[in-house]
């Protein structure tokens, strides 16, 4: 059966640029301007407070790991905060020395990772329908794990650091997106797969992109009636099944066709239309581009 997560991650294949290693001492509180790209932090030891506009104030600590998946305007702070420095992320994203926060001399009270995710695809749109403003995963001993091993890549720099740090970034984002199916997801996929009758119809339409199906085949996989799985899912998920189906297979057309190895006749078929024609103007009205265009001309990933 497919796995929707795993196809998800698929399609983004992140990395991660880590902009620095973060530390700071005594009081202190640092604003920052809104990035507008993903962005995580991996707190390694210590605590500190973590202030998203338009969202609660979290405490973090060690082992914590945040994703801000648009990045708006924060504040991260000590426990007992100082008047804020104001910094912009873009001057600071992609330096090589650490950064210190307050007291600039001493061991550190907290030790953080910062960074940003890159995606090898032009529309990272899909990561952003998928999650809530702010993801904070704590007590998990996977995370904590893979957070050790981020940290070790990162200080390190072994042979190999890039590849690792970018499939260990693939399982944070998997993590992340896990910790979020049991209800803290908008109305999308991950809340889908947190209620178990609608995510065995998920995992069907995922695993068999090319059958033909019908709502009245998903309802009895879901074992629910018509009307009850229909308005289950549009609830849940946000749109209604056979919409949910066709974006999804736009979004694998997309890929293919950016990998540009199958013609656009394979393409159709691959996401289930067996006339090239209907799938070009489903594409051209889903995308605003037809088939054959968007293959040459896709936008490159920033």
């Amino acid at each position: 059966m497919g796995d929707p997560l795993s196809e998800v991650v698929r399609l983004l294949r992140p990395r991660a640029v880590f902009a620095n290693v973060i530390s700071g001492k005594g009081h202190w509180a640092v604003r920052y301007s809104e990035f507008g790209q993903p962005s995580f932090c991996i707190m390694l030891e210590g605590h500190c407070q973590l202030a998203v506009d338009g969202h609660a104030s979290v405490a973090l600590a060690a082992g914590d790991f945040v994703l801000l998946p648009t990045t708006p305007a924060f504040t991260i702070s000590s426990p007992v905060p100082a008047p804020p420095v104001h910094l912009d992320p873009f001057a600071v994203a992609g330096g090589k020395a650490e950064v210190r926060y307050g007291e600039q001399s001493g061991p550190a009270d907290m030790r953080s990772l910062g960074g940003s995710f890159v995606f090898d695809r032009a529309d990272t749109g899909l990561l952003v329908s998928l999650l809530p403003r702010v993801v904070h995963v704590q007590g998990s001993q996977r995370l904590s794990q893979l957070v050790r091993m981020v940290g070790e890549e990162t200080c390190e720099e072994q042979p190999g650091s890039e590849f690792m740090r970018s499939r260990l970034v693939e399982m944070l984002l998997v993590e992340a997106m896990r910790s979020t199916t049991a209800g803290g997801a908008p109305p999308g996929l991950l809340r889908g797969l947190g209620d178990d009758r609608l995510a065995i119809a998920l995992k069907r339409m995922h695993a068999q992109l090319d059958r033909a199906w019908t709502v009245d085949q998903l309802a009895k996989a879901a074992a629910l009636s018509r009307s009850s799985f229909f308005e289950r899912f549009s609830r849940t998920v946000g749109v209604a099944p056979m919409a949910y189906l066709l974006g999804w297979r736009m979004e694998v057309a997309k890929d293919l066709l950016r990998n540009g190895e199958m013609s656009v006749a394979e393409v159709a078929e691959r996401v289930g239309y067996g006339s090239t024609s209907t799938f070009s103007v489903a594409f051209s009205r889903h995308v605003g581009l037809a088939p054959s265009r968007y293959g040459r001309g896709a936008p490159a990933a920033e």
